[in-house]
């Protein structure tokens, strides 16, 4: 709405959805004034050049505009033109107004004008906001019971102000809405509420006990502001909240979730749940904690969404098991039980699960010649990822590499590493639970000299020595090179690895006699282990 043939100021309305995606309704006010733009929103808060004005209900002149705020709603004074703005989040009234103005409602130099939202798409709308919705019919609408509610304002007390103010658009309005929109949010009394407040400053008309007479309270200001996703509501009991508007919750709503799945990064894990979605289930976020009550979600105070987490240094709860080929990190939000006398409860209760895991490697194998020195495989799961890598050495301070050049004599001494990068080693420890060499490069050739058996040097070669396995993310075993009978000119060396979890356990391998026997039924029943191949020429 602008003056016709002037550029004084210009105030453009914008139209968000709420419950339904096909019934937008007034959201904000844009008043745009030569050099200054000012931005009246949601719950009473007003904004110039980005930055939030505090108000009172003592007027401030900004810009040629005073200002004021009240339980009702926000006023807007032009001194220098007698008009007045006033909006309180549902509608906007236009007083004191010195000469014609068009836009939304017309023209009034030519009848035939009339605008769409496509229309008035502009520069500042929203993406999308041409974009015509059609929700799905809800049975809780009664038409009828909507036209009569709106027909309320023909009746007393209403009628005291028809000389003044024409009800018609009031009532055409209404029962539009209605007739598609369920009564909630005090959506209902809006169209009353905005007759008398029109009548009000328009006539100076107060019209008695109207709230009564059509059995809505007075519409509190939303003190508590609402994010982009989000409208101001009023609940069954008149007090104001956050609702999640019907684009933002659609999503979460097809597949019953409050939240989005989790975020599983290199040692650490974050769940986000939508505060809006909390609170139509009636749940307190500040009830939900993880495993350990004293990990409690933190709540954006801009957007309101609620995220909870942990890491290697905190692990809040978080259990460490073996599940198949998958070392899965497990947790859950819960609520706890709060009530005044402890036996009853009036929140639902919640718990949801969640995890993240590392998957074991699938067995992959890699021809090794002396010429090269490495063997590198690189897993990916999810989020989480890490390498597994065996390199060869001629030294015990494995400063050596086996390289293009080198040359392994037979009983010379080679040391062999085996890393996992990427994993965490306060979590998991990596366990070289077999080597063997085979001539072939199956690792389930007939012929089989054996390395390592159960995480253990062989104890029938006293040249196989082992360091560090279980102890962390890397083991080194040595043993003297060897060929065999028969004159073969290939090796090929396969250890199989495992991840262990070491919440709870010890993952080094008990060396010698019975209790290493025992260790490999008791620990790795399961027995799925990775296989990582190296093979050289001699």
């Amino acid at each position: 709405m602008e003056p016709e043939g002037s550029a004084s100021f210009n105030l453009m309305a914008a139209f968000r959805e709420r419950r339904r995606t096909d019934v937008p309704l007034l959201d904000h006010l844009i008043l745009s004034l030569p050099g200054v733009t000012m931005y009246l929103e949601q719950g009473g808060r007003v904004r110039v050049g980005g930055e939030a004005l505090v108000l009172s209900s003592t007027a401030q002149l900004m810009h040629g505009v005073e200002l004021s705020k009240d339980q009702t709603g926000v006023t807007a004074k032009f001194p220098s033109s007698n008009m007045t703005l006033f909006f309180d989040g549902n509608s906007a009234h236009v007083t004191g107004l010195p000469e014609a103005v068009e836009g939304l409602c017309g023209s009034p130099s030519n009848s035939s004008w009339t605008t769409t939202p496509t229309a008035e798409k502009s520069s500042i709308s929203l993406p999308g906001c041409e974009i015509q919705y059609q929700d799905s019919v809800d049975s809780a609408i009664n038409c009828n019971r909507s036209t009569d509610h709106c027909n309320l304002m023909r009746q007393p007390p209403f009628s005291a102000c028809h000389e003044h103010t024409d009800p018609e658009p009031y009532i055409s309005a209404c029962t539009h809405t209605l007739c598609r929109y369920p009564s909630v949010d005090g959506v209902d009394c809006h169209f009353l509420e905005a007759y008398a407040k029109a009548c009000s400053l328009e006539a100076n008309v107060t019209l008695e006990d109207w709230t009564s007479t059509s059995g809505c309270s007075p519409p509190p200001l939303c003190q508590q502001p609402c994010s982009d996703h989000e409208f101001c509501g009023a609940e069954i009991w008149s007090s104001s909240r956050c609702f999640c508007r019907a684009g933002f919750a659609s999503k979460y709503r097809a597949t019953k979730s409050l939240g989005e799945p989790p975020v599983c990064r290199q040692g650490s894990a974050t769940v986000t749940l939508a505060g809006c979605l909390l609170a139509d289930k009636g749940i307190d976020f500040s009830t939900l904690h993880l495993k350990d009550p004293s990990c409690k979600g933190h709540m954006d105070p801009q957007s309101h969404l609620v995220t909870f987490s942990f890491d290697s240094s905190n692990t809040c709860g978080t259990e460490v098991m073996k599940n198949g080929s998958q070392t899965v990190y497990e947790n859950s939000i819960v609520s706890s039980n709060r009530s005044s006398g402890g036996v009853i409860t009036r929140q639902d209760q919640l718990k949801i699960d969640f995890s993240c895991f590392y998957k074991q490697p699938e067995v992959k194998s890699v021809s090794f010649t002396i010429r090269d020195s490495s063997v590198v495989q690189h897993i990916v799961s999810g989020e989480w990822n890490y390498t597994l890598t065996m390199k060869a050495f001629s030294d015990a301070g494995l400063l050596q590499n086996v390289g293009p050049t080198t040359e392994i004599k037979l009983n010379q001494k080679v040391w062999l590493q085996l890393e996992a990068g990427g994993l965490d080693a306060n979590m998991v420890a990596m366990v070289t639970d077999s080597c063997w060499a085979t001539n072939q490069a199956s690792p389930d050739d007939s012929l089989r000299y054996d390395l390592i058996i159960n995480g253990c040097p062989n104890p029938a070669d006293d040249t196989v020595q082992m360091q560090g396995n279980g102890q962390g993310t890397s083991s080194v075993f040595s043993f003297n090179m060897f060929e065999f009978s028969g004159g073969s000119s290939e090796i090929y060396l396969h250890c199989k690895l495992e991840l262990c979890p070491t919440q709870g356990q010890a993952c080094t391998p008990s060396c010698g006699g019975a209790a290493r026997r025992r260790r490999r039924s008791a620990k790795y029943a399961d027995g799925n282990a990775a296989l990582i191949t190296m093979g050289w020429r001699n």
